[in-house]
Parts: C-alpha cells; sequence; structure tokens
C-alpha cells in the first residue's frame, strides 16, 4: 500500500433540524440548496460513508479501503479488538433541538439489534430501534456556544422547579416524589410522564405552558423556546428535570450509555463509537419508544458541575479523555514549526482553522478549513506544519 494518507469526501445530512448556514459560516462549505444542513460524517458507517481520494483510483469508498486493507490502516490492534474503523467523527450544526435520547449499552445494543432481525424488521423501516448491534457512546465538543440538557438534575432540584409551576395534575406523582426521593421514584415519575394518555398529555402542556408565561429565568425559558418546534410534544417538561447546560466554544462533554440527553442549538464536533443506536422520548417527528428507551436509561443525578470532560493541556495538544476503548479526541494547535506525530491507529484529522500540511517521506498533503483526511495506521510518522488547529479522532 503506497499512499497512507487521503483527504476525504464526506457525506452531508440535511436533517430538518439543522442549521442552515451555521457549518457553511465556519468552514465555508458552500450549501448552494439552502438546506438544513445538520451534520457532516466523517468514517465508514453505512448510513453515511466517506469517499477516500486516491491518488491513482480516484474517489474510493472507506468502508472498501479498510476492508482491503484492514492491518495496514486499522492496525492489528485495532483489527483484531474491532474489525473495522471503531469511531464516527461528525461535524453537527443545530438551529433546533434534537430528540430526547439514550444510547444503548453495547450488550443491550447486541440484545435488541438480534431481536429485531429476528422480527423482520426492515433496517430502514421508521420503528426500528437497533441499526446496528454496537453502543454509542459519544463526545461533543463546542465550537459555538453549544446548549444542551444531559443527566437528571438533582432530586431536590427536580421537585422545587415542579413545586414552582405547581400543576395540579402532577400534585400526587410530585409527592409521591418528594416523599421517596431515590432513582426508582424518579423512574416511576419519568414514566408517568412519557406514557400520559393524549388527552391528558395536551391538558398538561397547555397547563405548564401558561403557568410559566411570565417566567423569565432558566429552565423555563428553554421551555418556551422549545414550544415553538415543538408545542404539543411531552418533551416540554425535560427542562425540569435534565440539567440545561450551555458549553462554550472549546469546551467537551462526554455521554455514556444510558444517559438522557438533547441537543439544542450550537454547532461542534461529536465523536462516537460508529453507531447509529437512538432511543427516543420526545421533541422529535422520529419513532418514540418510551419503554426502550426507560428501560436503557440511568436515572442517578448528575450535578451541573460534573458534566464537562476535563481537558489535559500538554504542549500543543488539548486531550480529553474519555472512558471507552472505541475512540479518542484531541485539537492540536499547528504552527510555522515542523512537527512529528506517532500513528499507533487510524486517525481522521479536520482542519479547524487555517492552512495545514501532513507530510511522509512519500507523500504531502494540504488542509484548508473544512477539509478532513485519513491517516493509516502503516503511516507509522507523519509531519504537520503550517498556522492552523487540527482535531484529531483516533482509538
Amino acid at each position: 500500500m503506497n499512499q497512507t494518507i487521503w483527504k476525504l469526501d464526506n457525506t452531508i445530512k440535511h436533517y430538518d433540524w439543522g442549521s442552515i448556514d451555521g457549518i457553511t459560516n465556519l468552514f465555508a462549505i458552500p450549501n448552494p440548496t439552502s438546506e438544513p444542513m445538520a451534520e457532516i460524517w466523517m468514517g465508514m458507517h453505512p448510513l453515511g460513508c466517506s469517499l477516500a481520494i486516491d491518488e491513482k483510483l480516484g474517489k474510493i469508498r472507506l468502508d472498501k479501503l479498510i476492508k482491503d486493507n484492514p492491518q495496514q490502516i486499522l492496525g492489528n490492534k485495532t483489527f483484531q479488538h474491532f474489525g473495522s474503523l471503531p469511531f464516527l467523527f461528525k461535524i453537527l450544526s443545530a438551529n433546533k433541538a434534537l430528540s430526547i435520547q439514550v444510547h444503548p449499552t453495547l450488550e443491550n445494543a447486541k440484545i435488541g439489534f438480534a431481536k429485531e432481525n429476528q422480527l423482520d424488521i426492515a433496517s430502514d423501516a421508521p420503528n426500528r430501534n437497533y441499526k446496528d448491534p454496537n453502543h454509542k457512546p459519544e463526545l461533543i465538543y463546542a465550537l459555538t456556544p453549544f446548549k444542551a440538557m444531559r443527566s437528571f438534575r438533582a432530586i431536590d432540584e427536580i421537585i422545587m422547579l415542579f413545586e414552582k409551576i405547581a400543576l395540579s395534575d402532577l400534585t400526587i406523582p410530585i409527592s409521591q416524589l418528594k416523599n421517596n426521593r431515590h432513582p426508582d421514584q424518579l423512574k416511576h415519575f419519568f414514566e408517568y410522564l412519557l406514557t400520559l394518555p393524549t388527552q391528558t398529555k395536551t391538558a398538561l402542556i397547555k397547563q405548564l405552558l401558561m403557568k410559566i408565561s411570565t417566567f423569565n429565568d432558566e429552565p423555563y425559558l428553554t421551555i418556551k423556546t422549545l414550544a415553538k418546534d415543538y408545542p404539543d410534544d411531552i418533551g416540554l417538561f425535560m427542562p425540569l428535570l435534565l440539567n440545561v447546560i450551555e458549553l462554550k466554544p472549546g469546551q467537551a462533554m462526554f455521554l455514556s450509555a444510558k444517559t438522557p440527553h438533547a441537543y439544542l442549538s450550537g454547532t461542534g464536533l461529536e465523536v462516537m463509537a460508529n453507531s447509529d443506536n437512538v432511543l427516543r422520548a420526545g421533541l422529535t417527528h422520529k419513532y418514540i419508544d418510551s419503554l426502550e428507551l426507560i428501560n436503557n436509561t440511568n436515572f442517578e443525578s448528575m450535578a451541573l458541575d460534573q458534566l464537562l470532560t476535563k481537558p489535559v493541556i500538554k504542549d500543543n495538544k488539548i486531550d480529553f479523555p474519555v472512558p471507552v476503548d472505541d475512540f479518542k479526541f484531541e485539537i492540536i494547535k499547528s504552527d510555522q514549526n515542523l512537527h512529528c506525530e506517532k500513528v499507533d491507529s487510524a486517525q481522521i484529522v479536520l482542519c479547524l482553522d487555517g492552512e495545514i500540511t501532513l507530510s511522509t517521506e512519500s507523500q504531502s498533503l494540504t488542509l484548508h478549513k473544512g477539509e478532513s483526511a485519513l491517516i493509516a495506521y502503516q503511516t507509522d510518522v507523519y509531519h504537520y506544519q503550517g498556522l492552523g488547529v487540527l482535531a484529531k479522532a483516533f482509538d
């Protein structure tokens, strides 16, 4: 294999929650049709596989390139452990909320995938929960102010927020939670909300929006914003249950399996295990399976100051440690000096700013802002030079 670094041509996803100009403003990637440009996928997931630009053969699907050269590209350790590229790297830009969701554990993903296969549910069926047998831990890195909800608030805080709006139909469930401040009781309350009959749910949402109409603080402002896009959705109660957080540019947050969350607005980078398994509870027009989501949710509370991933800074690199083997993530600041980079596994690098040249003894490739490249394990060592910033996903 002569070539070991390939520029990538990536798949763009035009989901309805995407921003029309968020990615264009940051990376000058054109959007001639003015469709929502929600995500750009960098990797080999079958629902959005990148193309590698080969010097001799032109564009090759990344999954085929890796399948034909698995150990040279992945390295023996990754190949033996995962069998393929274990991560998916994305640019994500949200103009409105993504669904309230959780991702299953690896064990539950395997069970759910096999079960739905046995039921002959088509892989692209709208009522399919499990698209693959993999888990989907993920890290989000903010490029702009990035608003999200994640993990349950402290139960005392949840009780206080619900008591402030004093909805008569929730008096008994809140009283039960108040008398038994335990994750199991929080689960019962959460399930009660998600499984309300349509008529009761509609009346309750109407009461909620009426009660908070004069409130001008969080999390009630978030509820009002969500109501513009999802006026009849039970997800409007989630800001009272989940932490609302806004990441500043340069901050990151890791989400393990079973963590309830929703991205609300902003542009960031997302790196995750190579999976598209999503269980949804609200703020969406897609398929909702509340009971499957509840069975895959962690109901332990997390404090707001525990939500961010603490960076480790060393020389010109910022590392965001994650507790999984599927991926790692770094920000690399490049200058006009020639820097040496050791390659221990396949890497995907994205140029966030400036112009950076990657070089080996036989290759040279320049990345401009918004461009990305795959670097094979066989590269062993490469150099980078130029004023700019790289984001690196690897395992």
